[in-house]
């Protein structure tokens, strides 16, 4: 199953919702997909809901394969807390879909920095990256998601010198 999430800003993220419907479509997209989606239009091929309440959202993200999201930080770090790469769609302000360009300069840092999610700037680059999520996401999984599990090593080796 595919989630995705647009928040709940009050300007619409039709530009995202139009993009997934159409792979859903023309059968890019071949699996489940649930969107919730906001202030923006009702998904056409999708499951869907407005809005979700805090344990709806966390229980959908646990049993998607793949999370779409747009770029507040949030939606993409509970994606993460849940052990997926997200595919970060932020939201710009050229399409009316927010007042300025923050979700997108955010964005752009953070997959500099952390390396541990996707930004798809270009809604025409969606179908590809979905279609090659394994592919783009190996490198993440092996090095980006691991910092729990070194932070969990050292403290563990750090408590053994302590009490042996």
């Amino acid at each position: 199953m595919i989630f995705v999430t647009v928040g709940t800003h009050e300007q619409p993220f039709d530009r995202l919702i139009d993009a997934v419907d159409a792979l859903v479509a023309n059968k890019t997209i071949q699996e489940e997909v649930f969107v919730q989606y906001g202030y923006s239009k009702t998904p056409v091929y999708c499951g869907s809901s407005s809005m979700l309440p805090y344990d709806e959202m966390v229980r959908f993200m646990r049993e998607a394969r793949i999370v779409i999201t747009h770029g507040g930080p949030s939606s993409f770090v509970m994606s993460l807390q849940n052990g997926k790469v997200p595919i970060v769609v932020p939201r710009q302000k050229k399409f009316g879909e927010h007042i300025n360009d923050h979700q997108l300069e955010f964005c752009r840092e953070v997959e500099k920095r952390q390396k541990n999610i996707l930004v798809v700037e270009d809604i025409d680059r969606l179908g590809d990256v979905l279609t090659n999520y394994a592919a783009y996401t190996e490198d993440i999984r092996t090095n980006g998601l691991g910092n729990n599990a070194a932070f969990v090593k050292n403290f563990e080796d750090i408590a053994y010198k302590l009490f042996s």
